[in-house]
């Protein structure tokens, strides 16, 4: 079972989002929260595999509180939900530790799929949130060009393949419903892509993706 805890500043807020996830048999919302504070003070006594907190505005001391959680807690996975269209702060949530981040556009089986991914030990970025960063990440020149190519030619076919599908946006269960693979084996094989290139994050594979021209840009 996968604990969950949450922290909106509005009660109502935290009720729905127990409301929306209580049908799935796997995960269980162990505790509703309203500021970080109060979440701590009983941190010890839940420790949730799985933390979802919602920001409304871009604020350095949610920053800090991500790093928080991630330095004294590192085994549990942050999933922040915000609205942010600023490269700057989503890039931030990110280096602070947030395992994930979706925006207020996710549905229920996005939200799920996130949830699996982080406790699987994977990171999860909505397409919304890639699309900010891709900018950044395009500017990067952190592997020369040879090194880049000799890389890439580790890669099965199939590897590529899902290489391509992951880059440009396609969810995990799309990948294996359109692959007819399972959603864990495509998970293994975006693990095993980012041991062969030397990635650290699925961010990056996004990153590699459009610097080797895997996939174009619109």
């Amino acid at each position: 079972m996968i604990k969950v805890s949450l922290i909106d500043e509005h009660p109502i807020v935290c009720d729905a989002l127990t409301a929306l996830l209580s049908d799935a048999e796997d995960v269980t919302v162990i505790s509703s929260n309203n500021t970080f504070s109060e979440f701590l003070e009983h941190i010890e006594n839940i420790r949730p595999h799985i933390l979802i907190t919602i920001f409304y505005y871009p604020d350095d001391i949610n920053v800090e509180n991500v790093r928080k959680i991630a330095l004294q807690y590192p085994k549990i996975r942050v999933l922040v939900m915000s609205n942010y269209h600023d490269e700057k702060q989503v890039l931030k949530m990110i280096k602070a530790g947030a395992k994930g981040h979706i925006g207020y556009d996710t549905n229920r089986s996005e939200m799920l799929e996130a949830i699996y991914t982080l406790r699987n030990g994977y990171e999860f970025y909505a397409k919304t949130i890639t699309n900010i960063l891709l900018s950044s990440y395009i500017a990067d020149k952190g592997i020369n060009k040879r090194e880049k190519e000799n890389r890439q030619k580790d890669l099965s076919v199939r590897e590529m393949e899902i290489f391509k599908l992951f880059a440009e946006g396609v969810s995990n269960r799309s990948i294996a419903d359109k692959l007819y693979i399972s959603v864990r084996t495509v998970e293994t094989h975006k693990n095993n892509i980012m041991k062969k290139i030397g990635l650290k994050t699925t961010v990056d594979m996004v990153k590699f993706a459009i610097k080797n021209n895997i996939i174009q840009l619109d």
